[in-house]
């Protein structure tokens, strides 16, 4: 596990679950390339990711706010924490801003998660629920942070720590409907993977079948 004074962010856990290999490109070996979708999102967080905090509804709400996680090598900072006033006194709800529209993945879920155990941890209190805000529908869709999306992100956040602490970054792999919306498919270029490894297999099979041909 990572020592907490060099942490992995957050957001990577996210990246990490969309793809092990983009991760890696991003955290381990520092290459980035912008594009529509990451503008979007930049903008998006560069919006609530401006500090303060205010009362109102039952809920004190703090925006840009740091979190850290010992146990799991994790720090970052939340767009937006509600501490919702309650009978045994406030309880975390953190809210996460993203573009677009809820995805087919669990990403972004995980890098909420990984919020409220940071959340957890720091505060010494249960964090059961969070939500995400999507830009394009403009509403929150809650999250409930059961036994199964705590095992994932967990999961997730040790296997990408060690792969940091390594220096490791996996190979390409193609997958079309994850591909093609990357803004690293350039520095990435999964195509040329697949058919480099396509190519290999041919020769060497090619080369084992001449081998039995021969007398």
């Amino acid at each position: 596990m990572a020592a907490l004074d060099d942490p992995v962010p957050i957001s990577a856990l996210q990246h990490a679950v969309y793809c092990l290999r983009q991760a890696a490109l991003i955290h381990v070996e520092r290459i980035w390339e912008e594009n529509r979708f990451t503008a979007e999102g930049r903008v998006l967080h560069d919006v609530a990711h401006t500090a303060a905090e205010r009362g109102g509804r039952g809920a004190r709400r703090v925006t840009a706010l740091p979190l850290a996680s010992t146990r799991l090598g994790l720090a970052g900072v939340a767009d937006l924490v509600e501490f919702r006033r309650g009978p045994d006194g406030e309880k975390a709800f953190p809210v996460e801003y993203k573009r677009g529209k809820p995805k087919a993945h669990r990403a972004d879920e995980v890098q909420l998660c990984a919020q409220a155990l940071c959340l957890e941890e720091m505060t010494g209190r249960p964090v059961p629920e969070g939500a995400l805000y999507y830009a394009e529908p403009k509403r929150r869709t809650v999250v409930a942070f059961d036994a199964e999306l705590r095992r994932l992100t967990e999961e997730t956040a040790r296997a990408f720590v060690a792969l940091v602490a390594e220096g490791r970054t996996p190979p390409a792999e193609w997958r079309a409907d994850r591909c093609r919306a990357c803004s690293l498919i350039e520095a990435c270029r999964p195509k040329l993977a697949r058919r480099s490894a396509s190519a290999y297999l041919d020769r060497t099979v090619g080369a084992l079948l001449a081998r039995e041909a021969e007398p």
